[in-house]
């Protein structure tokens, strides 16, 4: 069926009888207890919490962008991807911190340092933004990924997008809902290792295809292979100038950044997302102690890396394949009249690498991975979704409860978001408009969370009011530039008034428009905090680093070596190298 041989689907049926195998293993052991249900009995070692971190992080949407802004924009976002520096800054700086504190949820962590308020509301943004962004997200990438891989599926008058969804949603969530984060995490470190094989297998093929690295650079030019081209744009080298492109929210296929935003900016969404997430953090939360949390996150900053090769690279490949006619089929679908690559249509340059590319039966191996990943990063947000109503939100509103309840609470949670996944299908499909708006909330959703985690662990000082304060005033920005963005996405030919207050907000770069809801918080915070009570130092004993007691301070030093230094240096020269070596 379509360009899925019997041997590809043998493989693929193959991938799906592991995956169930799995996950009924771990659904048949105990998850009794809410630490077994949402934190896996905290018996997850560094290499699960590695594989499982990575494989929540790279969904179908990472396939879909990074190979399409690969296609379209070389090398130009792999900052993101180097960005695994911070979960250097979550095994070395986080980790003893929410580990000591035995909490389930980073708003739950919130509330020890400051107040039950600051939970509640972090737990309900979250839970808001993760249906709104994360599921909505992923199952239109992978939407995407159908379609063009099995082109011909029909069923009922539901075509391939739908019924692959559907598919992938019910079953990623009936073990999401049975077995917990013991399931989610296991079966996504399986996964990964699917998505990492099979994605290597893209490259080598797509390599073969080409002719070689150097019919590669020849083929596309240098430029492709510039890290620093999005730093510098052409035409704003000499200033500080945002780019203003013609949709603000595009920035996830344009190739034009100015590089102060880049340079401070993007580290703000990085941190916040790698180490104050739940749903990166919560793999973590599931390790036993304090040395396999960090070994977990040191591991998958290592796998993080792996992006820029096996997901943008093989992007560069597929335009390279389509610019040079060597495969017709990608030539009439990626390439414009004028010889330049088509930018909608370059989201599919990994699937359509998938489908022209690899022989016979790997191509089954690597669809399992696009499946691979596409279930992994739903059955993250199930989870992270369920464990936030469930510990932050239902103990709330019924103090009284029993694990068991609470269990029950949890898998019912699982299914609602697979009907909130499901009823997501209809709207998201085809609205590219609508993706690249979603894909933009976490650059306003970033600054006040970040601020109000870092300055709580580094200032002792800082307090509840000053939190709240920053909490309230940062999702007001973020909303208020949201609002401001949406009618453009709504509405073709609306403009805002030129020079008008609401066409500067509208027209400022994006990462910009971030780092000054950053300064603001942290002005907020501190502000607020300074003008009013000192918090109780015992109730934040252990909390941040100077109410750290002796013993504290020993547990965490007993719980690395030289072997946990030695692997955080390589990481950053391997990270430096990268920059060196992709110079154009």
């Amino acid at each position: 069926m379509g360009i899925l041989s019997f041997i590809d689907w043998v493989v693929v049926g193959l991938y799906f009888l592991l995956i169930l195998g799995i996950a009924w293993w771990v659904i048949k052991q105990k998850t009794e207890t809410t630490s077994d249900f949402f934190l896996a009995g905290r018996h997850l070692g560094w290499f699960v919490v590695g594989t499982s971190i990575f494989a929540s992080n790279i969904g179908s949407e990472h396939l879909v962008g990074l190979s399409g802004t690969g296609a379209t924009d070389g090398m130009a976002l792999s900052h993101y991807e180097l960005q695994a520096w911070c979960l250097l800054i979550l095994a070395w700086v986080m980790i003893p911190f929410y580990v000591r504190s035995k909490v389930f949820t980073m708003p739950e962590f919130l509330e020890r340092r400051f107040s039950p308020l600051a939970r509640t509301l972090l737990s309900t943004v979250s839970l808001v933004a993760y249906v709104l962004t994360k599921i909505a997200v992923g199952i239109f990438a992978g939407g995407i990924v159908l379609s063009v891989l099995l082109p011909e599926l029909q069923f009922m008058g539901m075509n391939s997008f739908w019924l692959g969804s559907i598919i992938v949603i019910i079953l990623t969530g009936i073990y999401t809902a049975l077995g917990g984060l013991r399931a989610v995490a296991y079966t996504e470190a399986i996964q990964a290792i699917v998505l990492i094989i099979g994605s290597m297998f893209v490259l080598f093929y797509g390599i073969q295809a080409i002719g070689g690295w150097g019919s590669l650079v020849d083929t596309v030019g240098s430029e492709m292979f510039n890290l620093w081209k999005p730093i510098v744009p052409d035409g704003v080298s000499a200033t500080w100038a945002p780019i203003i492109t013609e949709s603000q929210m595009a920035w996830y296929f344009n190739d034009q950044y100015p590089w102060l935003g880049m340079l401070f900016a993007a580290p703000i969404v990085g941190l916040w997302y790698w180490t104050t997430d739940q749903y990166i953090v919560q793999r973590a939360l599931g390790a036993p102690n304090e040395e396999q949390a960090r070994r977990g996150s040191i591991f998958a900053a290592f796998l993080k890396l792996l992006p820029v090769f096996l997901f943008i690279i093989p992007g560069i490949i597929a335009f390279a394949l389509a610019k040079s006619g060597t495969i017709a089929e990608m030539q009439q679908h990626m390439i414009g009249a004028d010889g330049e690559v088509i930018r909608e249509n370059a989201q599919a340059a990994f699937p359509m690498m998938v489908a022209y590319v690899l022989p016979v039966g790997i191509r089954g191996l690597v669809v399992a991975g696009l499946l691979a990943a596409l279930m992994s990063s739903l059955a993250g947000v199930f989870h992270a979704s369920s464990t936030l109503f469930t510990m932050d939100l239902y103990t709330k509103m019924k103090e009284k409860t029993t694990d068991k309840e609470l269990v029950w609470v949890g898998r019912i949670a699982v299914v609602a978001m697979i009907v909130i996944g499901l009823l997501w299908i209809p709207v998201i499909q085809g609205s590219r408009g609508l993706y690249d708006y979603l894909q933009g909330i976490q650059s306003y959703l970033a600054p006040p969370i970040f601020v109000v985690f870092f300055m709580g662990i580094f200032n002792s000082r800082l307090n509840k009011q000053g939190c709240l304060s920053a909490l309230i005033v940062g999702i007001i920005l973020g909303l208020f530039r949201l609002a401001v963005d949406t009618p453009a996405f709504l509405m073709d030919d609306f403009s805002y008034t030129e020079g008008s207050f609401l066409w500067i907000v509208n027209n400022i770069f994006f990462q910009y428009y971030s780092l000054g809801m950053f300064v603001i918080c942290i002005a907020v915070m501190v502000g607020v905090s300074y003008a009013t009570a000192a918090p109780d130092k015992e109730k934040i004993s252990g909390l941040t680093y100077q109410t750290l007691t002796e013993e504290d301070k020993r547990e965490s030093r007993a719980s690395w070596g030289m072997k946990e230094v030695i692997w955080s240096v390589l990481l950053m020269v391997i990270i430096v190298v990268i920059y060196l070596y992709f110079r154009g």
